[in-house]
């Protein structure tokens, strides 16, 4: 039932259809169960009518008219048609109405402080006769030093309550395990959002059963790999500029050159694309040692310029700092065998792809397939450096394939395809509702304890 607007009695109005949704408060007004103080308590009765007039569609205009009269009346503040605010109005007709049926206005209360062991503070409770709205509120303070604990207690008409908000997001990670069974799903979390990546890289862990230490998290988008995420980095950004993946290394294996792939009489040996000229190779920059292995994050891309897009799935594998040109290749080749449209003779093809450093920020740095040791090239020392605090330390790089080789090898493979886990969708559809909560956990959140920083005397 609606209330005729007098001249910016919105607030005023308001306020009479919350008291009149408020069940308790409504029946008694509506039914006349309550003692007023006679002719001084207009107020109460003029609200008691227009309240029984909505719940049996009585009302007419003419109520609301009174009404605004009568609080006029007794209240100079709200005279005339200026503009107010509802919760001041709220205030006022609850602490008039407590007059009106012959109870003091809390405001006439005194506080009261007790200490804990004084048994006279319990006795001076104000409000102990029932005589205001809320009878008394306690607040506790505990000193964090000498324990001594304080209680303040209130009198109180109103408590402004804080909404709890949303404290998650839904984040999708693309997980790239070496089991052959979920090699490649998308898994739905929900992420704090105040939280940092070491919390995500502990989520990814367990979702994929495997070691925190093991998860290497890196933005991939269509194109190649942007970065890699490192713990310290806050959740907020994380995922928004590409999709997420989180990598497991696969198992460390015995040194040794990776087997030659079966020739095949039906491939043709291409010619080896051209390097740019600010390629280098690593034995005209540092001399250092073929020992210890690298961990390798690959992604394969074909075209140039805008018609730039990544295909197939985002590969890692672990190989030898020494190994040459021809044997790199060949394990990458090894990694895509079931993308192959046909065997690829590896052993003496040359260059069947540019291999190029990604998610730097400085110039493009290219490996030659003239160097005899391509993984010593100091700028594979700088990236193991940059890759970050959290997960084993890696190299990402992009294969750079062109058009026609990779469509007389590949075909018209696209991206990867990724299985999403039923937590893809649950998360989705749980952060797409409207967030909602109940009063009571209102209530548990003012309720909280929280601690109190200041400075001591």
């Amino acid at each position: 039932q609606g209330l005729r607007n007098h001249g910016n009695t919105c607030f005023m109005n308001a306020v009479v259809q919350c008291l009149s949704n408020t069940a308790p408060l409504a029946e008694r007004l509506a039914l006349g169960r309550y003692r007023a103080r006679g002719a001084r308590a207009e107020v109460t009765h003029r609200l008691a009518a227009l309240v029984r007039a909505l719940w049996t569609r009585d009302y007419t205009p003419q109520l609301s008219a009174e009404f605004k009269n009568i609080v006029s009346k007794h209240s100079s503040q709200f005279r005339g048609n200026a503009q107010h605010d509802a919760l001041e109005f709220l205030l006022w007709l609850l602490d008039r109405m407590h007059e009106d049926l012959g109870a003091a206005s809390p405001a006439q209360h005194t506080r009261g402080t007790q200490e804990v062991g004084n048994p006279t503070g319990v006795a001076a409770h104000p409000g102990s006769g029932g005589r205001c709205l809320g009878q008394v509120w306690e607040s506790s303070l505990t000193c964090p030093h000498c324990l001594k604990q304080s209680n303040t207690f209130d009198p109180f008409l109103c408590i402004s309550l804080p909404i709890p908000l949303r404290q998650t997001r839904a984040l999708n990670v693309t997980l790239v395990l070496q089991c052959e069974r979920w090699r490649f799903v998308r898994v739905g979390l929900a992420v704090p959002l105040l939280g940092t990546v070491a919390d995500l890289r502990e989520m990814v862990a367990r979702e994929g059963c495997i070691p925190p230490e093991q998860v290497i998290l890196a933005e991939v988008s269509p194109r190649g790999f942007l970065r890699s995420l490192g713990d310290k980095e806050e959740l907020g950004a994380a995922g928004e500029g590409a999709p997420l993946y989180a990598f497991q290394p696969p198992p460390a294996r015995r040194a040794g050159c990776p087997r030659s792939l079966p020739a095949s009489p039906g491939v043709s040996r291409p010619e080896g694309p051209r390097l740019p000229p600010a390629a280098a190779r690593s034995s005209d920059c540092l001399h250092r040692g073929p020992g210890g292995r690298i961990l390798l994050l690959l992604c394969n891309t074909a075209g140039a310029g805008p018609q730039l897009a990544r295909f197939g799935p985002p590969l890692v594998l672990r190989e030898e700092r020494g190994i040459s040109w021809e044997q790199l290749q060949q394990s990458i080749l090894a990694q895509l065998r079931a993308l192959l449209r046909g065997e690829v003779r590896a052993q003496g093809t040359g260059a069947l792809f540019r291999i190029r450093l990604a998610g730097g920020s400085a110039p493009c740095i290219y490996l030659s397939p003239q160097d005899p040791r391509p993984l010593c090239h100091p700028a594979i020392d700088r990236a193991l450096q940059l890759s970050g605090a959290g997960g084993p330390p890696h190299v990402k790089l992009t294969v750079e394939w062109d058009t026609s080789t990779k469509e007389r090898l590949f075909g018209n493979i696209q991206e990867e395809v990724v299985q999403d886990a039923e937590s893809v969708r649950l998360q989705q559809q749980a952060h797409r509702q409207q967030h909602s909560c109940t009063l009571d956990e209102c209530f548990q959140l003012y309720t909280k304890e929280e601690q109190v920083r200041g400075t001591p005397r």
